[in-house]
């Protein structure tokens, strides 16, 4: 790949060195685990890497865990690398230090390109429609199964190189179509916006959590073994169960079968079969009644 040949769906960098004025600092991933992010560089110092005091937080393979920063000085923001394993890369070439222009792009670990440029308010604003716009589902605002499916392969294999353990929780609307056959389509649209929004509160920040189907969520849980899954799991399940979804002048009852898989164990060796070991959790709980959560076990 090209480093001229990575774009990005945020719009056109304003042209020259120096920031017009009220303009500020960002980073846009435009390859990499977290593609399509955009990031706010401080005043001072910002510091991208993998580890918990990392201001820009990229978990990627071949990333330090404080990898490189952009510092200020003279008014000009400077990017240096902070003795990574894998170097930091301008252009193409390696650097210790370089004095960042508009436009500039940057390589950290294998994967993650960053761009460095400048935005008003406006830009920022509108870059992040068109982002929300590539990966959203129109309907319940959830993550697409296309970012899903791209998370999942790389939160997965991130799991497996570092020994971090990862749940995958599978949720499925119970009875739904009986929903849709009694109350109509725009009731069953309904419904599936104000369980996706139940999810959304009993979510953490840095959990992925995606429509996958008709009826269907997921959420990826990062740093989280099977235990902790299985009270997240839970908490989603009580929070759509907690009170009754109204639309209009009707008020009906809903509850979520749900299932979940956690690694490393069980003999999962792929993304795929992390997958079929979670549908495999949601069959259970859907054969035995119902409005419950249940864990593989292999």
């Amino acid at each position: 790949m090209s480093w001229d040949d990575v774009t990005s769906v945020n719009v056109a960098p304003i042209m020259g060195e120096f920031p017009p004025d009220n303009d500020e600092a960002f980073l846009l991933v435009l390859a990499g685990t977290m593609i399509g992010e955009m990031y706010r560089v401080g005043r001072e110092r910002t510091i991208v890497g993998r580890g918990q005091k990392a201001d820009i937080r990229i978990l990627d393979d071949g990333i330090s865990r404080e990898h490189c920063e952009i510092v200020m000085e003279h008014g000009h923001p400077v990017l240096r690398d902070l003795q990574s394993t894998n170097g930091t890369l301008v252009k193409g070439g390696r650097v210790e230090t370089h004095r960042l222009q508009d436009g500039d792009k940057i390589l950290v670990g294998s994967n993650t390109i960053l761009k460095f440029t400048y935005h008003d308010h406006v830009d920022v604003t509108f870059a992040r429609q068109m982002y929300e716009s590539a990966l959203r589902d129109d309907l319940t605002k959830a993550f697409n199964k296309k970012y899903f499916m791209d998370r999942l392969e790389s939160e997965f294999s991130y799991s497996q190189r570092h020994h971090i353990p990862l749940t995958l929780v599978g949720i499925d609307i119970d009875h739904f179509k009986q929903v849709n056959d009694t109350y109509g389509h725009p009731f069953g649209d309904a419904v599936l916006t104000e369980v996706a929004a139940r999810i959304f509160d009993s979510v953490r920040v840095e959990d992925v959590f995606a429509r996958t189907g008709g009826e269907e969520f997921s959420v990826i849980c990062r740093g989280t073994d099977g235990k902790q899954g299985l009270v997240a799991a839970e908490r989603i399940r009580n929070a759509v169960n907690a009170t009754e979804i109204k639309v209009a002048d009707r008020a009906i009852s809903v509850s979520v079968s749900v299932g979940l898989a956690s690694v490393p164990g069980h003999g999962i060796k792929h993304a795929l079969a992390f997958m079929t070991a979670v549908d495999e959790a949601l069959y259970s709980s859907k054969n035995a009644g119902r409005n419950r959560t249940s864990v593989f076990k292999k």
